[in-house]
């Protein structure tokens, strides 16, 4: 099995409607991509100063399980209408379980 986990740290561009809209389209990815085994994204807790703003956590059975899920065209038109315009920084791996 594959894990594959992202943080995200918002622009200031991402108010907090925005960023509730980011989320809430990351979470139809399982039943518009569909191929993980698990997926949870949310916002940071605010338990610790610097942490990333939100996170997000998918397995999936295996590598090419993954492949399609990121190149995907409902994945790829999150990224680009979502996220890449209110992102500061994003941090990934993926790593087997």
């Amino acid at each position: 099995m594959l894990r594959h986990v992202v943080l995200f740290t918002w622009s200031d561009a991402a108010d907090e409607e925005r960023r509730a809209a980011t989320i809430a389209a990351l979470r139809r990815l399982p039943e518009e991509v569909g191929g993980m085994t698990s997926f949870a994204v949310g916002p940071d807790a605010g338990l610790r100063e610097g942490n990333a703003d939100t996170a997000l956590v998918a397995d999936f059975p295996d590598v090419e399980a993954w492949r399609r899920y990121a190149e995907h065209p409902a994945h790829l038109k999150v990224i680009a209408e979502h996220v890449t315009p209110y992102l500061a920084q994003r941090t990934a791996a993926q790593y087997e379980v």
